[in-house]
């Protein structure tokens, strides 16, 4: 098969950061399932790992959590897909990525491709809607039913996070959806989401609020900027409101400052499930064909925002270069693999 890889050692401009080379095609046993891979999304947890990878990589590093695809063959054990299916998926941060025509993926985090979805719009869908999903429902604990009419601040409200996010509050949840966003094409990007208000994450948050007579969310979900925007959080949450993040934090925190609130904290990942082989991992499974569910029920729509090349080298790097500038809109999505 033929591969996109991190050479490791290198800035993202060097011309030999990422490279094109073959391997071996993967055989699938167990409960993997082998993708032909059609069309992968460029997150920022790519990123993250490539600038941690300081040693080179030999072979290269196989980077890529989000794909959509068809299945070619399955393991012994696979019992929810069969080859011919269309299949999308966030994978498993532990092995070998999407940037490839061919992955070996756990069927249980895998799910069926929504029939209204073209590859590249399932594939913007897998990562971000996992994590808003878990963030929204497992972690938070929202119940559709009981809390609807409730508000969520959404910060980062235009990213691939913020933007499924907004979604699914607003169409599962029935919540009031506040983002933030910073500039007029983000404002806009945000209200097409769903969001009922916009708020400007660079300014006075807690300010706004008042200026626009928004009431104190009663939750929040974090998307960027946990150090810088840990004060607004504290300040704005509702009295026994819910917090949730799904990015680190470097500095520590007074979570004490909670306590008066009695309010709580919590954090998402979406690859917990995968790294550590939880046994509710099928529930992953479970939640994209759900998503799925939606998307051909018209309740919700990929965030797919632009496909600026296929699996390449280069578009590889470019997709990468965005995402490091924080500005990105919704989702960034290669299709078909470059020559």
């Amino acid at each position: 098969m033929k591969a996109i890889g991190y050479t490791g050692g290198k800035p993202l401009d060097h011309p030999d950061a990422f490279v094109r080379f073959d391997c071996e095609t993967p055989v699938p046993v167990g409960h993997d399932i082998l993708v032909s891979v059609r069309a992968v999304s460029v997150n920022p947890v790519d990123t993250k790992v490539r600038s941690r990878i300081t040693e080179v990589q030999d072979p290269p590093r196989i980077l890529g959590w989000d794909a959509a695809g068809i299945v070619e063959a399955v393991g012994s054990e696979a019992t929810l897909f069969r080859p011919g299916d269309a299949v999308f998926y966030a994978g498993d941060i532990t092995r070998p990525g999407s940037n490839a025509t061919h992955q070996l993926v756990d069927e249980r985090i895998v799910g069926h491709q929504p029939g209204a979805a073209s590859f590249a719009q399932a594939a913007a869908l897998p990562l971000t809607a996992i994590t808003a999903w878990e963030a929204l429902f497992e972690r938070l604990k929202i119940r559709p039913e009981a809390d609807a009419g409730k508000r969520i601040l959404i910060i980062g409200g235009a990213g691939g996070v913020g933007s499924i996010a907004t979604q699914l509050a607003k169409q599962v949840a029935r919540l009031e959806v506040i983002a933030t966003a910073s500039r007029d094409e983000t404002r806009h990007w945000c209200r097409s989401q769903g969001a009922d208000y916009t708020v400007n994450h660079h300014t006075d948050m807690p300010a706004e609020f008042r200026e626009q007579g928004i009431a104190a969310p009663d939750y929040i979900l974090c998307t960027n900027g946990a150090d810088r925007h840990f004060p607004a959080m504290i300040e704005l949450i509702a009295p026994q409101g819910m917090i949730c993040t799904i990015v680190e934090s470097t500095k520590g925190h007074d979570l004490d400052a909670l306590k008066t609130r009695s309010a709580g904290f919590v954090w998402e990942f979406m690859f917990t499930r995968s790294m550590f082989r939880t046994p509710d991992m099928i529930r992953q499974h479970e939640l994209l064909n759900e998503i799925a569910r939606l998307i051909d029920a018209g309740k919700i729509v990929s965030t797919l925002n632009s496909i600026p090349g296929s699996i390449c080298p280069e578009a590889v790097r470019a997709a990468h270069r965005t995402i490091e500038t924080g500005r990105s809109i919704g989702k960034i999505v290669l299709e078909g693999f470059g020559d």
